[in-house]
């Protein structure tokens, strides 16, 4: 199963409806089928508002191996950590697989 990314575009200029429409229908003919594509008005009278689409893509291959890299990064800090922490605190045992799991320190 492949992940899914959400994608935001903004349309900031449009000067006619005709132009905004054009766009629009253009960007509607690219979307990826299954895109469940959301328009939104955001922004305020200080910054200026802007038309943002958001839709759901396909996770890239070059996307999905960044990520599985920061993932295992992510996992082996967590277990030196947890490592670290069982070593200053005492063993750590679990009661048998298949019961409620249970943590106990044991000094």
């Amino acid at each position: 199963m492949t992940r899914r990314v959400k994608e935001f575009i903004d349309i900031k200029d449009h000067s006619s409806l005709d132009d905004l429409i054009g766009q629009l229908n253009a960007l509607r003919d690219s979307l990826p089928p299954d895109s469940d594509a959301e328009l939104r008005l955001r922004g305020d009278d200080v910054f200026g508002r802007r038309i943002t689409i958001t839709y759901l893509r396909d996770q890239t291959a070059e996307e999905a191996d960044i990520e599985r890299r920061y993932a295992d990064a992510a996992k082996d800090a967590k277990e030196r950590e947890l490592e670290r922490l069982q070593q200053e605190l005492g063993k750590v045992c679990y009661e048998a697989p298949g019961k409620r799991a249970k943590l106990r320190i044991v000094g």
